[in-house]
């Protein structure tokens, strides 16, 4: 028995010089009721619009196949048969590499024309056993698709990547071939080495980073890394709302000194009651760093106080609109997505007394109840940045 961990997955792309969409495509889904993380990258011919959509197309579909257990051959000649072929090439083409990790370490791994995939054993590379599958349909026959099967452990890491990574700074410089696979794994054991607890998107962005400085800054490719680590979770408490019985109070409070990791309060009365049952002051700031909220507050032994639902319906929006490319700055709601992005198992403890300030019909619409928001965030966080929610109501 593999000893639990949790699975992050980070990406990091740069877009081939010129274009503004990336050719590349990279997907992944938790399937909670399997207990199964799915990651895909695809990467599509050419660059720029029609890439991209062939790439979508690719990785949608693997994904989708994925989920379903279906085999790897007839999966494989559904994909390549449905891809539209080019006016130009008269072919059609798109890479894919599929990593499947069940919650207990079983993993799968395809692999169809992209480099190979970097795994590493804590510091050291492990190399595991590929099977090679050869497509038999008339449009695709002689095709080769790699694939492999291991059981990974808390520290494995997982690189799946493009060939823009691999072939950058071909032609020029030191890589006259193009980096390389091989180079490719030095730079991400030295890493490992350098900081053992690197994080999934972390080790993608400085891969890619080198990648783009080895095309002096002006890829000739789309260059994509995903990164899946497995390691231990970081926890996070989101705290929002007084209970409904005023006797719950202690319950509260005693929640919130027992958590073991990073705790966040929303709400004045929220504070107001932890400070109460614990004996801890609350020490107000003047730190205006968000026109739009009033500012942070600060207790012992809480990493975080804010104002309520202004500050939580102002989170979820820049959730839901958060990219890689998103600057988060220091007001109290950037703060706290700062704080839920360095997150994995994010409790949500929403209080149900109802603040009558909020139902008043001259407030603006956005100010939706505490449990509606806070039901959008845990939304959001499950399905666009695949964390691990637990939403209770006290």
């Amino acid at each position: 028995m593999t000893e639990p961990f949790y699975i992050e997955v980070g990406s990091a792309q740069k877009n081939h010089s010129g274009e503004r969409i990336c050719g590349d495509v990279f997907l992944s889904e938790k399937v909670k009721e399997e207990g199964r993380t799915v990651a895909v990258l695809s990467d599509g011919m050419g660059h720029g619009v029609k890439a991209n959509l062939l790439a979508t197309l690719t990785a949608t579909m693997a994904l989708n196949f994925t989920k379903e257990h279906k085999d790897v051959r007839s999966g494989a000649e559904i994909i390549m048969n449905t891809l539209p072929v080019c006016s130009e090439r008269k072919i059609s083409y798109s890479t894919f590499t599929v990593v499947d990790i069940e919650e207990n370490g079983k993993t799968n791994i395809l692999n169809y024309d992209n480099p190979d995939c970097i795994i590493m054993r804590g510091h050291e590379q492990y190399r595991p056993d590929w099977e090679v599958y050869t497509l038999e349909g008339r449009d695709n026959a002689g095709k080769e698709i790699k694939a492999c099967s291991l059981v990974v452990r808390k520290e494995d890491r997982i690189v799946i990547m493009s060939d823009g990574v691999t072939q950058s700074g071909l032609g020029r410089g030191k890589y006259l071939l193009g980096w390389g696979l091989e180079n490719v794994e030095k730079m991400v054991a030295g890493l490992i080495d350098e900081q053992p607890g690197i994080s999934a998107a972390r080790l993608a962005s400085l891969i890619v980073n080198k990648a783009h400085a080895n095309d002096g800054y002006q890829p000739k490719d789309d260059t994509s890394v995903v990164v899946v680590y497995c390691r231990d979770p970081r926890r996070l408490l989101l705290c929002s709302g007084p209970p409904f019985e005023k006797e719950k109070d202690p319950e509260l409070a005693r929640t919130v000194k027992e958590f073991r990791g990073e705790k966040i309060l929303c709400g004045g009365t929220t504070a107001d009651i932890v400070s109460r049952e614990l004996g801890t002051p609350i020490e107000d700031t003047l730190e205006f760093e968000d026109p739009e909220l009033p500012p942070v507050s600060k207790m012992k032994d809480i990493d975080l106080v804010t104002e309520g639902i202004l500050t939580l319906s102002k989170t979820a929006g820049i959730l839901d609109n958060y990219s890689p490319r998103t600057q988060l700055g220091n007001g109290p709601a950037d703060l706290i997505v700062k704080k839920i992005l360095d997150s994995d198992e994010i409790p949500l403890l929403a209080g149900t007394a109802v603040n009558v300030a909020h139902q008043d019909p001259n407030l603006p619409v956005e100010l939706e109840i505490r449990r509606s928001v806070v039901k959008r965030i845990a939304r959001i966080l499950e399905e666009k940045f695949l964390k691990t929610v637990s939403l209770n109501y006290i």
